[in-house]
């Protein structure tokens, strides 16, 4: 009988052990601190509407990806994303158009607003991966006048120097999302 209890105090501590490796990761990470633009504009109080941004598959997944080639992705142990990338991306461009315009009216789609946007800003984000020394951005966004249905869609690509451990490739991922960020604004702007 002693015997069995003491397997047992065995697989238990040895599952505890297993479960413990398999949830820690070294870091947490987030991309959706909204930075301060260096510039800002004066809209004309237009209400923003920001559809979801839609990213790659392999940003679903909570762990960091990095492209071995260009066909090979794979996921980092040291750090983990603190959010899905969709949405704390989405709410990261939403907070930063607040502030480059100094508008608080800038709302997430569906939004549940007593009136619809004048201008919808619809995002996707086709690369977001870091690869080599660099960590890449390759996305398309549109931007519609509900009112006047003028609309301007473009292309976007940049890429941003990195080193190869996970901190460093995170902050890449941020500044390559802040250029797109910028980019996105001077679209509204010209509306």
């Amino acid at each position: 009988m002693k015997e069995i209890v003491i397997k047992r105090s065995v697989w238990f501590a040895v599952i505890l052990m297993m479960m413990h490796g398999c949830v820690t990761t070294g870091s947490y990470y987030v991309l959706s601190t909204v930075p301060s633009p260096a510039a800002t504009y004066m809209q004309n109080k237009k209400t923003i509407g920001i559809e979801k941004i839609s990213v790659p598959k392999y940003l679903f997944k909570r762990e960091i990806a990095i492209a071995k080639s260009n066909s090979e992705v794979v996921f980092l142990n040291d750090g983990t994303w603190a959010e899905d990338m969709n949405e704390g991306l989405t709410h990261r461009l939403i907070g930063f158009i607040q502030k480059k315009f100094h508008q608080p009216q800038v709302y997430a789609y569906p939004w549940g607003v007593d009136t619809q946007p004048n201008i919808k800003v619809r995002v996707q984000i086709t690369r977001y991966i870091a690869q080599g020394n660099f960590v890449y951005l390759d996305a398309n966004w549109h931007i519609e006048d509900l009112q006047t249905h003028k609309s301007d869609a473009q292309l976007f690509s940049v890429s941003v120097p990195t080193k190869h451990d996970t901190k460093n490739i995170v902050d890449a991922m941020d500044k390559a999302f802040g250029k797109l960020e910028e980019d996105i604004a001077k679209g509204i702007h010209r509306f």
